[in-house]
Formats: structure tokens, sequence, C-alpha cells
């Protein structure tokens, strides 16, 4: 193995759109997964019913992570002090940089945390949010009483101080002041909330109680637990705020409530979503009515295929809720995940009558606002993902006509003011992580409430660009493009190609964190929404069906040919990698092409014959390829599954994968695995402990982070992956 050529490895300092800051005495920063991680996510933004204050969480590393140590603070001010030196001349090397940032952080242990935060709806430039909550446990889902005197929210924290074993309760905030208090004490915690009209009482989902007999078995270790078929029940309660009584509304083993309650405007019923069983490989859900003073419940809609919890109209007559429109039964259990889009019903209460008010001129899938009627109940507000954007729609209840209220947005967690007349939402855009932003109740006049990360304003960051192009067969496919840090035209540039998850997914236009890591290193990163991608019409979502590996793979493909005929990526350098999904197209994909130089597959199945069998999500992967394994449907199982073409493969692929994860079981990655092995392929599997699905702990993340540009970039532009930097 010869040595690295380390020149086209370093990083990237100089950006076009940054000469100016550097001019003005500021150094643009490189992004670093290091800094990344150090960014804060604002969500769950609630406006008060006056519309004066937004409460919000705040989620971060607890304690904060230094993104980049003592050490580099030192090295930031020498640079700053010898800003006349070339910035080549100032680079370090990636390994140094990356054992600068990880040296101090490994000291500490990380958890993520989740506080709540109060600012003024009005705040003007330089007004501060104050922080609400700062208990060990964090909280989470703040919602406003009715006349605005309390904020509650949930957290496991207890009476007396905290408690490791302290179940999740609803607590009140008394915004005249005061310490915060719990009106719950349910035995398994508390689900998804909300308040009646009045504020008198709080319907709560909670999970039914062991009896004491079976709790103390299963303390003492005697806990044999049936496949399947041990189910333990969430149903719902109510507690009275001035009592702190309560009441347990539903019961039995018929269904299982899945949605937080939705009052009716009198305060005397509830509509939720219930399911047959506990199984997320089961879909099917219903809508229900429970009467809050007799406890009587009865499914008002039995289609199995309900989508969102029911919302009462305000005169109470009609319910709004999505469903899908049919479901496709292929095994004698469960049918199988119906893989069509949600739309919008109207559910006339007094008749029993539903209604389908989905148009053919507007061809996407729906989700209902939290609060979705308007006050005089002539239309609905909800969202739809539109290509590479989620904007907000109206549906006009007499003309049965939607109207697009918002272009190009990312809105998400939308929250009313009693009035109407304000709305408070979290969006994001390419170059600005996710804040707060206030509008009138239409939409219009939006601006910027928070300002939660302004170190981003120092950052490198790549350009953003959407793109599209043609398929092989004349299909449009769309994408994201971030283009390297100081991009320089008719230069190419390494290209790395991030396929998303799902396959019912779809890359949105907003702050890439990890591409602009990877455009500070002088790459290129294509994010592409082949077919099977939400948010361009249900034909182009069903477009992979039972086509795993066909249509998606060549729209992939021919959106690198696309960059390379651009000028923009070279074709001699290209990497690819993805998540779940986009990890089965990454073993496809070095399944059935040599082009591609270095690959990261993560939590990615390979062998879809076996995933079936033991995935929580059966009956979905069912749904693409005509139901379950046999004699009919195996062959395609087996040719769209890239362990059946491990022979051909000549990439270098790193397998990361997590050992708990249940969705893609870590045998997907172990059969891969040794089927290269034993092939004598170029390839390394990383196994992260307690880990499910996805990375939730800190040095895992930044490990994954690291792990896999040494490897891209390693074989990509050299023949071999980075040495790791040593860390004291």
């Amino acid at each position: 193995m010869r040595a690295h050529d380390w020149t086209g490895l370093r990083i990237i300092f100089i950006a076009a759109g940054l000469l100016a800051l550097a001019a003005a005495g500021a150094q643009p920063v490189t992004v670093l997964p290091e800094h990344y991680l150090a960014l804060k996510s604002v969500g769950s933004p609630e406006i008060s019913p006056d519309g004066r204050w937004v409460v919000y969480t705040l989620r971060a590393w607890d304690p904060d992570p230094d993104p980049l140590g003592p050490q580099n603070k030192d090295k930031n001010k020498e640079k700053e002090e010898n800003a006349d030196i070339a910035p080549a001349e100032k680079q370090t090397q990636p390994e140094e940089q990356e054992k600068e940032g990880k040296e101090d952080a490994k000291k500490k242990k990380y958890k993520p945390q989740s506080h709540l935060w109060l600012i003024p709806a009005d705040a003007t430039s330089g007004v501060e949010p104050r922080q609400l909550t700062f208990g060990a446990k964090g909280e989470g889902n703040p919602q406003w009483s009715p006349d605005g005197k309390f904020i509650s929210f949930v957290t496991s924290r207890s009476q007396g101080g905290e408690a490791k074993e302290a179940r999740t309760q609803i607590w009140l905030l008394p915004m005249a002041g005061g310490e915060p208090y719990a009106i719950t004490e349910a035995k398994e915690g508390v689900g998804g909330y909300g308040w009646s009209p009045d504020g008198k009482q709080i319907a709560f989902q909670s999970m039914d109680a062991l009896p004491k007999a079976e709790k103390q078995k299963r303390e003492a270790g005697d806990d044999p637990q049936v496949f399947e078929e041990d189910f333990r029940h969430m149903h719902l309660w109510t507690v009275e705020v001035s009592t702190k009584k309560a009441s347990q509304i539903t019961s039995g083993e018929d269904y299982t409530v899945t949605s937080a309650p939705n009052w009716s405007p009198d305060g005397h019923r509830l509509a939720f979503t219930a399911k047959y069983t506990t199984l997320l490989r089961d879909p099917r859900s219903d809508a229900y009515i429970v009467d809050v003073a007799t406890k009587t419940a009865r499914k008002i809609i039995d289609t199995t295929t309900v989508r969102s919890t029911p919302q009462w109209s305000p005169d109470g007559k009609t319910l709004a809720l999505t469903m899908l429109p049919r479901h496709e039964r292929s095994t004698k259990e469960f049918p199988d995940w119906g893989i069509y889009q949600a739309r919008l019903y109207l559910y006339d209460i007094a008749a029993g009558t539903l209604k389908d008010v989905s148009s053919p001129d507007f061809d996407q899938a729906v989700s209902l606002l939290e609060k979705a009627w308007s006050r005089d109940g002539r239309r609905l507000l909800l969202t739809s993902g539109n290509g590479v954007y989620t904007d907000v729609y109206a549906y006009e209840i007499s003309g049965g006509r939607y109207s697009r209220l918002t272009r190009q947005s990312l809105i998400n967690g939308a929250s009313f003011s009693a009035d109407r007349g304000r709305v408070v939402y979290v969006s994001e855009t390419p170059t600005t992580p996710a804040d707060l932003y206030l509008a009138r109740g239409d939409f219009s006049s939006p601006r910027r409430l928070s300002h939660t990360n302004p170190q981003v304003q120092n950052w490198a960051l790549g350009q953003t660009e959407v793109i599209q192009w043609e398929s092989t067969d004349g299909w449009q496919v769309e994408g994201i493009l971030v283009r390297p840090a100081g991009y320089q035209e008719g230069r190419r540039y390494p290209l790395l190609v991030d396929v998303h998850g799902g396959p019912t997914g779809a890359h949105t236009n907003g702050f890439k964190r990890d591409a602009h890591f990877w455009a500070g290193q002088g790459w290129a990163v294509l994010y592409p929404n082949p077919r099977g991608s939400t948010n361009y019409g249900e034909k182009f979502m069903r477009g992979n069906i039972p086509d795993w590996g066909g249509g998606d793979y060549r729209d992939i493909m021919t959106g690198v040919d696309a960059l390379i005929g651009r000028g923009i990526a070279d074709e001699d350098k290209l990497a690819v990698m993805g998540w779940s999904y986009g990890g089965y197209m990454t073993a496809w994909i070095v399944s059935q092409t040599g082009r591609f130089k270095a690959a990261m597959m993560g939590a990615g199945l390979s062998n879809n014959r076996s995933m079936y069998g033991t995935t929580d999500i059966s009956g979905y992967l069912g749904s693409f390829f005509g139901g379950y394994p046999n004699e009919e449907t195996s062959p395609l199982f087996r040719e769209r599954s890239g362990l059946t073409y491990a022979d051909d493969i000549t990439t270098p692929l790193l397998i990361l994968h997590g050992e708990n994860d249940k969705r893609v079981p870590l045998a997907q990655a172990l059969e891969y695995y040794r089927a290269l092995k034993v092939r004598d392929k170029p390839v390394r599997l990383v196994v992260y402990p307690r880990a499910g699905h996805g990375l939730s702990e800190y040095y895992h993340q930044l490990d994954r982070a690291w792990r896999q540009y040494r490897w891209m970039a390693g074989y990509t532009l050299g023949d071999g992956p980075l040495p790791e930097a040593s860390v004291d």
C-alpha cells in the first residue's frame, strides 16, 4: 500500500462567498462533526392563547460539548493572529482535526436533554429567550391551559426531587409564579395528552398497569414472553386539574389507543385512534369517539386505514381526518401496509357518513395541522410534501378547493393563538438550522423569532441547489446538490451520493449538517429522491413496486451522470452511502456496478427474504414484493438482494449497524459481511452497542461521521481508509 497523497485530502478553507467575511476579519470555520453535534434543536412550539408568548423545547447534549476543545481554541486564536498567512499554509490534516476535536470531548459522558424555554411573540433582535425548566430528567410536550395561566409539560422527575424510577407525568407551571407540580400519578406514566376546552380537565394516554403478582414475577426474573402475543394496551384517562382526581375512560382488550385524545368543543367527548394490537407491523387503525361521562366508546370508521386523530369542527358536527384509500391484502394474518397517500376525509357524526374530499388536481399526501379547523369552520389547514419542501395548504369546505398558502417552505409543528390571528412554527433553510418563526394566521408575513445557533453564521457552508434530471425511461427526478465550500466553476470534485431511508421518504431542502462537513473537505454531495420517494405524487411513490433496485437504481445513477455531464463531479472519484433503505440501496448499488470507489451501508438490508422473517415491519416490506416469500414471490426477493451478487462486488464497503436494531436486524449486516469476507472483498463491519435502528448516543454519532469519512475519502482519493487519529 502506497503512502496517501494528503494534498488532495487537506481541509478547504477558501470559499468565494466567504471572502468578504475573511476580509472583515472573521475567519470562516470549516464544519466538523464536533461542530454540528453541538447544535441545539428547537421543537414543540406552543403560542399562548392571547398570542403574546411562545413556549418551546430546546434539546442539546448535557453538558454542552465544546466542539473544538481547549487545544483548538488556542489554535484558532493563533490562526486569527496570523490572518495574513495564506489559507493553504494554515491547514491541518483531517486526522489532526479529528484528534483535536475528540480529545477533550472523550473526557465527558454526554446525554441528550430537553428543557422548556419562553420567548415573547413580539421579540425583536437582541431579546433573549428565558429558560423555564431545569430538571435533571428534562421536560417535553409543553401546552398552554386554555386561559393561559399554566404551562403543562411532561417529565419523569418526582415531586420530592429527582428519582431514577419515576414515571413520566404531567406537571403544571403557574405563569403567575411558583414551583411546578405534578397533577398525575399514572402507574405506567403518561403518553399524549390534551386540555379540555374549559381547562378543568386533561385527558391523557397511559399503559395498563401489570397486576401485582405479575409485576413481582417479572421483577424476580420470571418473565418469559410469548412472542407477538403478550400485549399491554394503552388507554385513555382524565384528571381534574383542581383536585388531581383521575378516572379511566377507556378499557379492555379490544383495542389499544394510539393517539393523543382530541376534545369535542363542548368538552363531553373525546376522539382518538386505536389499533387492534400493539404490534408495529399491524397497520390496522380505526377511529373512535368516547363519551367522557358514560365512558361509552364506539368505532366510527371501520376501514383499518385511519392515519390521523379525528379533529372536531367548531360546531361539533363534523370530524376531519386522514386515511389511506384502500388496502391490499396479501397475508392471512394482517393486511400488508398500503403504499398509498393519505387523503383528507370528512365524517358527518349525525349521519354516520364518510366523504373522501381528495382531488385529482391535488395529488399529494396530506397531514392535518394540530388545530386544522378555522374558527368559522369554513376551511381546514394542512401540510403536504411538495418536492423537497413541506408547504401549508387550505381546503375550502364549501368549494372543495385546495390552495397553497406557502411556497418552498419547510413548515413543522404549527401552533395557533386562540383567535387564529397568529401562528408559530419551526422551519429551517439550507443555511440556517431549525428555528422559531412567527406569522399571521394564514402563514403570511413570516419572521424569524429565535436565533438558536448563531455560530452557524461563521461556518464555511457549501452552496445548496435543487436540481432535476431525466432518468433512463423519461421519468423526471429531483434531488439536492451541495457544492464544495469554495466551489470553483470548471473544476471537478469528488462526489458523495447519500440515499434516504424509507423508501417512502424524501430529502428536503433544509440544513444539511453532514453535507457541510463533506463540503468543507472539498466534496460535492448529491441527495437524490428516486422513484419510491414521497412528495411527488402517488404514482411516483409507488414507482418501485415491485421494483426495488430497478428504476430507483437507474434514477440515482442518471443523477450521478448528470453531475458528471455538468462538469461538477469527477467520474473517477465517486462514493455512495445510505441508512436503512438507503443502506439497502448502497448494498444493491455496489452489487451492480464498480463505478463507486467506496461505500457505506448503514443499517441496511442485504437479504430481502431473511429480512421479511425478522423485521418488525414485515408487511411493509412485503408490500413491495407482492406479499410474503412463497413459491411465487421468493425469486423476486432473492433477485433484488445485494447478497445474491456477492461474487461481483469490488467496491470497498463499510457496514455500520446498531446492536439492538429491530427494524433491520443485525443479521442483515452479518450476512453481507460474511459473504464478502470469505470472498476476500474489502469490507469492515462496525457494531454500535445499545443502538437501535438509529444512533442516539453522542460518541456513536461522532464515530460514524469520522469513520465513514476516513473510509470514503481514503478509498476514493487514495488506496485505503485514512488512519484513525490517536487520542490520549
